[in-house]
């Protein structure tokens, strides 16, 4: 991982900032702290940037660690623990930055601070130079500025440890982006590291040297978080071996009048070349990842033997063959049982299946159902469409398989089969939307016209319709919190009145949101938190 390269605005911001630092020294007029009110701006756009991209990498971490945990969950781990790090640094000189404003401007109620933002263009004291230093210095050089760098100091060296000597570039940037070390000053004395950054300037000078301090806490957060993002594939296998692999696509097994079909593909092999697959004199065609298809109708009972060479072409341009063999029994027709929409089966709504027996008539056959019950309507999928399906099965309990009794009408003769289980689950919660969005941000005019809160199943395969009982508007404004439930998923008058109070730049949270689904079952949805914007 290289370390991040600055843009070209950073790299401005930054040449502006020395420069208005020796101005400001040299008590230059009001020009220069205007100036330096647009360099904290530019800082605090920064951040803000690299929060919204350390964002998307933990979601990353989420999506990895979900998908591999063996792999990925290690790493995960570690990336949530350089957060919460990153999270107490930044929350700290954050505060300083609001305590130092605040007593300046002797105001609690300061318009320059909205909840934990720092509006600077709203400070009026700018050029104060007496509070800064009395806050961070102290008077015998016991200020907060001590415990600063010792924060910054104990998370610079947790960001080093993370990095495990495997990354020496990011780890001399972090030293020198996270330095806290003395210093030789204009005079060509040696400095304590808090009295040359914070004595004696102006508050905006040191607003600016803090934002500058949060921008390398998170650009430390995302060097680190980089690094151990791109461990999770460095940690996996590398195969140098070839293997043939044979796999039925059904089973071993198959019936007098049916078909067996297998996948004949080489293991690890090269997506830039497909192998040639040879079943006697049939070659065998292959898709992009190099498996091919065998195909042959079954005419007679019995064991059958089949296999053939798998041709690769070599690194050096040699053809190796790979031979292979397998094979399969057909037997006698026998009943099929599949589900037509899944694997399982759910509580509380009717599940389509589809039941045949090769060569039986329809109206032949019949079932019994263990731990449920079944109808023939017709089910609907999420597109309004029907499934296929001879019956509908509803289950009776959850954690109980049911059993699926086919009986054929062969020779005027009932044969019973083998029974089929299925397992059987409950129905998964809806998602709760606020103008279709369950999360992400949404514009005031949009919250406005809002009629309600609603649930929906986007990927689950059944058509079916929650219905939302109750749910909280909440959200909080100038330190009070605003908090209005309902009993249905339509909007009060009240919640339609503390919508209209809300401000750009607020979150909006909808919680304690309650639906009832097919089943009956009262569900508990999880929150909806939305900016607005």
């Amino acid at each position: 991982m290289a370390h991040e390269k600055l843009s070209p605005r950073q790299k401005m911001i930054g040449m502006m900032y020395l420069v208005l630092t020796a101005m400001l020294a040299l008590n230059v007029s009001k020009e220069a702290v205007e100036a330096f009110k647009k360099v904290d701006n530019g800082l605090t756009q920064t951040i803000a940037n690299y929060t919204i991209k350390n964002d998307v990498i933990y979601q990353e971490f989420d999506r990895a660690a979900a998908e591999n945990p063996a792999k990925a969950g290690k790493y995960k781990t570690l990336a949530y623990q350089v957060k919460e790090r990153a999270e107490e640094a930044y929350n700290f000189i954050q505060g300083l930055k609001i305590e130092i404003i605040k007593k300046a401007e002797k105001d609690p109620e300061t318009p320059a601070v909205k909840g934990n933002e720092v509006i600077i263009d709203e400070i009026k004291r700018i050029d104060d130079t007496n509070v800064p230093s009395e806050i961070l210095i102290g008077a015998n050089e016991n200020g907060k500025a001590n415990d600063l760098k010792a924060l910054l100091a104990d998370y610079r060296q947790f960001l080093i440890t993370t990095l495990d000597g495997k990354n020496p570039t990011a780890e001399d940037a972090l030293k020198k982006s996270l330095s806290t070390d003395d210093a030789i000053n204009r005079d060509g004395v040696k400095e304590r590291w808090e009295n040359l950054n914070f004595q004696t300037l102006p508050l905006v000078a040191v607003i600016c040297i803090l934002s500058e301090y949060q921008v390398s806490v998170r650009n430390g957060e995302t060097e680190v978080l980089n690094y151990l993002y791109s461990q999770i594939d460095a940690s996996s296998f590398k195969f140098n071996k070839l293997t043939p692999i044979v796999i039925p696509t059904s089973s071993n097994y198959v019936t007098l009048g049916s078909d067996f079909e297998a996948q004949v593909f080489i293991s690890a092999t090269d997506t830039t070349q497909n192998p040639k697959i040879t079943v006697g004199d049939m070659v065998l065609p292959n898709d992009e990842a190099g498996k091919g298809t065998y195909k042959v109708r079954a005419t007679s009972t019995g064991p059958k033997k089949w296999g053939g060479i798998i041709a690769l072409k070599a690194p050096d341009g040699s053809i190796r063959n790979y031979p292979f063999e397998s094979s399969y029994f057909v037997g006698e027709p026998n009943v099929i049982v599949s589900p037509t929409a899944m694997n399982v089966m759910y509580m509380g709504i009717p599940n389509p299946i589809d039941v045949s027996v090769p060569g039986i008539s329809p109206d032949k056959i019949h079932i019994k159902v263990v731990n449920g019950s079944f109808t023939t309507e017709k089910v609907k999928n999420s597109k309004g469409e029907y499934f296929k399906g001879s019956w509908a099965v509803k289950p009776n309990a959850v954690g109980q398989d049911v059993q699926i009794i086919v009986t054929a009408d062969i020779n005027g003769k009932p044969t019973q089969y083998t029974p089929y289980p299925f397992r059987v689950k409950s129905i998964p919660n809806p998602i709760a939307v606020f103008g279709g969005k369950s999360t992400g941000s949404i514009s005031r005019a949009d919250a406005l016209v809002q009629q309600g809160v609603f649930a929906i199943m986007p990927d689950f395969d059944f058509e079916l319709n929650y219905t939302v009982t109750g749910f909280t508007l909440f959200y909080t404004d100038r330190g009070m919190d605003i908090e209005e439930p309902g009993t249905s998923g339509t909007l009060t008058a009240k919640q339609k009145q503390a919508l209209n109070g809300l401000t750009r730049g607020k979150n909006l949270m909808i919680k304690d949101i309650k639906a009832v689904g097919p089943d009956g079952r009262t569900r508990e949805l999880n929150s909806i938190i939305l900016k607005i914007i």
